[in-house]
């Protein structure tokens, strides 16, 4: 059976494609939902054409399906993994693909929601000093500082700080690893580096409970902070500040490039410091910083209506 090779398959996305480990996680998540339609269709992977990949599209969007309905851009991957693996199968085992005509989904465009710097100001203001207040001030200051992903922002380690001294200025950065293990280094702003150096010196020291733990940020019992963990502080944080819509860790990396932007920032810069391999993904952003000009015009030119 070809299901037999989806642990080879695994492997190629991880060692050869240098896929990243959620990546890897959600193409196993659509494979395991592919094989359950081909189980109660009793169809075997060998008999799969590509009028039965139309059909699973179908299904996936509640044809015949009382299990699940999946929205458009959760179908778009679920093609896309499908056709990764197909061609796998196609080049290491010449298996038929019958996916050379089988396209995802077009899905619209969505402009990134970023957050106004009232509002970011706002979620950055936290008053405590106790341990877990310390931590998540750090963990939001360095999210906004550095547009860092959750993924980036969890897997940090406390050496992954640097500070170093040239022409008598001093200079902070921070090595995030990003998608498909790309490392980029990232300078860490004033207000940023205070939080950090504050939760080094006053908080993660108390979290520590074995002396060979590297993680930066820490939970209560001493282990590295989960990915749901950081997305609860950002949103409690948000709460506390009476900022209304929802707000996760990827509104403060909108929100760094945004602000980046209408600050004048050159769009290569920004590229270079979300970990973005092609400006065409960063350029989403300046559409952003567009809109905002022509309400501004709108509101404000006498002759603009």
């Amino acid at each position: 059976m070809a299901s037999d090779h989806l642990a080879d398959f695994f492997n190629y996305l991880t060692i050869e494609k240098g896929l990243a480990v959620n990546t890897v996680t959600a193409y196993k998540s659509d494979l395991e939902r592919f094989f359950h339609y081909l189980s109660i269709n009793k169809l075997s992977l060998e008999q799969v054409k590509s009028e039965n990949l139309t059909m699973y599209v179908a299904w996936l969007r509640g044809m015949g399906n009382t299990e699940f309905q999946i929205g458009e851009s959760s179908i778009a991957r679920n093609v896309i993994s499908l056709r990764s693996y197909f061609s796998y199968l196609s080049k290491e085992y010449k298996y038929h693909d019958p996916t050379s005509n089988f396209k995802p989904p077009k899905i619209p465009k969505r402009l990134p929601k970023a957050l106004s710097i009232e509002q970011i100001l706002s979620i950055l203001n936290i008053a405590g000093v106790d341990q877990i207040s310390l931590r998540d001030k750090a963990m939001l200051e360095l999210l906004y500082s550095t547009g860092a992903r959750v993924s980036e922002l969890i897997n940090l380690n406390a050496a992954d700080i640097s500070t170093v001294t040239s022409d008598n200025q001093i200079s902070t950065t921070v090595k995030l690893k990003g998608k498909g293990g790309k490392e980029r280094v990232v300078p860490i702003g004033s207000f940023a580096v205070k939080a950090v150096n504050d939760y080094l010196t006053r908080s993660r020291p108390n979290l520590v409970k074995v002396s060979t733990q590297r993680a930066l940020f820490l939970n209560q019992r001493g282990g590295r902070l989960s990915r749901q963990s950081a997305w609860n502080v950002v949103a409690a944080s948000a709460a506390r500040a009476g900022v209304g819509e929802q707000v996760t860790p990827h509104s403060m990396r909108h929100s760094f490039a945004t602000h980046l932007l209408d600050g004048g920032a050159d769009i290569r810069v920004v590229q270079e410091l979300l970990g973005h391999a092609s400006v065409t993904t960063t350029q989403i952003y300046t559409l952003i910083t567009i809109d905002r000009l022509r309400e501004s015009y709108s509101s404000a030119h006498p002759r603009s209506k």
